[in-house]
């Protein structure tokens, strides 16, 4: 017979979204929950990926609620003043202290190296049962924006067996190659370049192919010091309230020092929205031979070929795949149904204090159709469109889940929100702030819905 898991929740997915969740709800009810994972240990994707990686944030903005993760200001270097930014391997041990603190609860336990396959059935990888839930046992799926990273995912093109092309994680082997060709237009791209470029790789044995350019967040106006994010909050209501179209909000968040982008001559189509260093920008900016002919369908030794072109290569050039979609925008659904809650984002991006807050509401109300009120779901920005709505519908999430006294003495004091207020942290610069998205805030609010084709 199948053992049973006796335990009220069956969480599937031990990574940031899962542990997130379990980490608030054990805090705030006396609940009994089951993680349960593909991979042996906690840590989700980031078991996969490449060792250089590293947070693109602040570490506070990432972790649990209980459980702060950095919290320093780093000394020396070129984000000097800046917050800490975890490691992979610093975010790893970081759950793994995670889930010992919560199995310390005596209400959390792990089973790892099994996959859930519907019903609270959970499977070996060789098909054979390991166990399942208890009948009533709510299902809470933590893998519905699981990334997609390139250490698991086949490259999106075709590759001549004589071709060389390696997942980004193989980069450091291939850094003695005579040309190395990165391809991909978001985060793990800019990362595989800043990466090569500080291995002391020249410019120009590097290509890069960027089907898109993307407008990026300065991580200087990305941090955990309430004058500071809440400035740029008010930055962009300034920027919408009075903006012509949406390609003139991102002109004019560049204008305030928010956005950036690699080219000044190009205008970006992709709005994921990540945080780059200036630092980072400039280095960027040093390699010249970019193609912009579209993805690229091909990679045969000597050749790239594109949707709208071909480019040729020097022999013995590697190709280095980071085109796997890290942020996945599946239909946003509720979070809550009957017997299932599937974990979203409920405000703009943040998704660790999205699956918290998923977590305290699930532990403090009672009914779905009040939970799903309070945290309604957004997507991950892609393009301009994508990027004004998850801002608009974050937004209004957010002033929904702030209504109610306790969420927000709850998210004042949790770490993982960036625009908590904690006590004693009144300024003249908070003030300021402030008192600007109160003036540009509803304005904004309405011109970026309009632009977005968002109903009022």
């Amino acid at each position: 017979m199948t053992p049973e898991i006796d335990a009220d929740y069956l969480v599937v997915g031990a990574g940031a979204a899962g542990l997130a969740f379990a980490d608030a709800l054990v805090d705030h009810s006396d609940a009994t929950v089951a993680l349960v994972d593909r991979r042996d240990a906690p840590g989700g994707h980031w078991r996969d990926a490449y060792p250089f990686v590293r947070l693109h944030q602040a570490s506070t903005f990432y972790g649990v609620a209980s459980t702060v993760l950095g919290g320093a200001l780093q000394t020396a270097g070129p984000e000097r003043g800046l917050q800490v930014r975890a490691t992979g391997a610093q975010v790893l041990a970081y759950y793994e202290r995670v889930l010992a603190r919560l199995r310390g609860t005596g209400r959390v336990g792990f089973v790892g190296g099994v996959a859930h396959t519907g019903g609270g059935r959970l499977e070996a990888a060789d098909g054979a049962p390991v166990a399942r839930a208890r009948p009533g046992t709510r299902l809470v799926d933590a893998r519905y924006l699981s990334p997609v990273i390139p250490a698991s995912t086949a490259p999106p093109f075709a590759v001549d067996p004589e071709a060389h092309v390696v997942p980004v994680g193989l980069l450091d082997e291939a850094l003695d190659a005579p040309a190395i060709v990165v391809v991909g237009s978001g985060k793990t791209a800019t990362d595989a370049i800043v990466h090569a470029l500080g291995a002391g790789v020249a410019p120009d044995r590097l290509t890069w192919i960027r089907p898109r350019d993307p407008w990026m967040l300065d991580r200087a106006v990305v941090q955990p010091d309430p004058a500071i994010f809440h400035g740029m909050v008010a930055a962009t209501w300034e920027a919408a309230a009075s903006a012509r179209s949406l390609a003139d909000v991102f002109l004019r968040l560049e204008d305030a020092g928010v956005m950036m982008r690699i080219d000044p001559g190009v205008a970006p189509t992709m709005a994921k929205a990540p945080t780059l260093g200036r630092w980072e920008l400039d280095l960027l900016r040093s390699v010249e031979r970019v193609v912009r002919l579209g993805h690229v369908r091909a990679v045969t030794p000597g050749r790239i070929v594109l949707d709208r072109g071909e480019v040729d290569v020097p022999p013995g050039a590697v190709a280095v795949h980071c085109a796997a979609d890290g942020l996945r925008r599946p239909p946003a659904v509720p979070v809550w149904v009957p017997d299932a809650i599937t974990l979203q984002p409920v405000r703009a991006g943040f998704p660790c204090f999205g699956a918290a807050l998923v977590g305290y509401v699930e532990a403090t109300r009672t009914d779905d159709a009040a939970r799903n009120a309070l945290c309604a779901p957004t997507r991950y920005g892609d393009t301009l469109p994508d990027w004004a709505e998850m801002t608009v519908r974050g937004a209004r999430s957010s002033a929904s889940f702030l209504r109610e006294p306790d969420i927000r003495a709850w998210a004042d004091s949790v770490a993982l929100n960036p625009a908590r207020v904690p006590t004693g942290a009144a300024s003249a610069a908070l003030d300021d702030a402030r008192e600007r998205i109160a003036r540009h805030g509803p304005a904004g609010m309405r011109r970026l819905a309009e632009l977005a084709g968002l109903a009022a």
